[in-house]
């Protein structure tokens, strides 16, 4: 009778276990169901509202009546207006500003990438005079924020204008310009990423016959592919959605950046064009979506390598 006790017993408390991690997975699994939802409504709400007649806020999240005519707004395809039968053709640019905030995103982040990938490596391999005195001002000068240097950059590009125009204040070379100063904090991130490879892996290369800069094109490179993602990704995205500098530097509507521009757009007519507005936001974040959902996988690894003290 005591061993038929004891293993009742104990299959009430495997039962009773068994439970408990069911009630604890069960809850986790709430927890994440509740946060996912948290973060996808909005998205789904500006999606409905794109998609919704009324193209106003407070609407409901599932439409009485679609329409396409806000996407066509901002396309700037033409379309009928069903109240006043007019054709209506948006005169805002939308696509073209989308465009330059690409071309000046993408262009920063390879000038970034090759600017930072070359000074990183000569401060991670190569012993010199002023090494370390170059790590400290690169230290320093990320602590200012580029903002502090504003007044600075305006009559520096002011002064470039004068010589090379395309360089000047209302170009996109001016504003790339300007945005490669924040080239110390990636040279710090990927140093930190140099730091991790070991050396022997290059002087083995050489040995086979490689010279310095094959060996750091054709095997550092290859090896430091997650933080070169990191890097493209997070000046991909600073770029493309800073408004401070384009606003200020830019004057001309064609120049304009996505960021500047829907500003412009949505402060025209604030309360009557909601639609438009919601629509041009899921368009403006497709681009940083569909980069970020390509490298995803290396973003991880390349963050905490990049961290590593070397």
């Amino acid at each position: 009778m005591s061993e038929i006790a004891l293993k009742k017993q104990q299959s009430k408390s495997t039962g009773f276990q068994f439970k408990k991690k069911q009630m604890e997975s069960l809850a986790k699994h709430l927890l994440l169901c509740s946060l996912l939802m948290i973060v996808l409504f909005p998205i789904v709400y500006i999606i409905s509202i794109s998609f919704n007649a009324s193209g106003s806020i407070g609407s409901k999240l599932i439409p009485e009546s679609f329409t396409l005519n806000h996407w066509k707004y901002i396309l700037g395809i033409p379309y009928l207006d069903s109240a006043t039968g007019k054709e209506v053709l948006s005169p805002f640019p939308i696509l073209l500003w989308l465009w330059n905030s690409i071309k000046i995103s993408s262009i920063s982040a390879v000038m970034m990438l090759l600017l930072s990938t070359t000074s990183a490596y000569a401060l991670s391999r190569f012993r010199f005079r002023g090494r370390q005195s170059s790590l400290l001002v690169l230290m320093i000068i990320q602590m200012f924020p580029n903002i502090m240097a504003m007044v600075a950059f305006y009559f520096m590009l002011d002064f470039l204008g004068g010589y090379f125009p395309s360089l000047g204040t209302d170009s996109h070379g001016g504003l790339i310009l300007v945005y490669l100063g924040g080239t110390p904090f990636n040279i710090w991130l990927i140093k930190g990423y140099f730091d991790t490879i070991p050396k022997s892996i290059e002087e083995s290369a050489i040995m086979d016959g490689c010279t310095k800069f094959q060996a750091f094109w054709k095997i550092v490179l290859p090896l430091s592919t997650p933080i070169l993602a990191v890097v493209g990704l997070l000046t991909f995205i600073n770029t493309f959605s800073d408004f401070i500098l384009p606003s200020i530097l830019l004057k001309s509507g064609d120049k304009l950046t996505f960021a500047v521009g829907i500003q412009i757009f949505i402060s025209d007519a604030f309360s009557g064009r909601w639609g438009p507005f919601a629509a041009a936001c899921f368009l403006g974040a497709f681009p940083i979506s569909a980069i970020f959902f390509t490298i995803h996988k290396y973003i991880i690894s390349g963050l905490a390598m990049g961290g590593t003290k070397g």
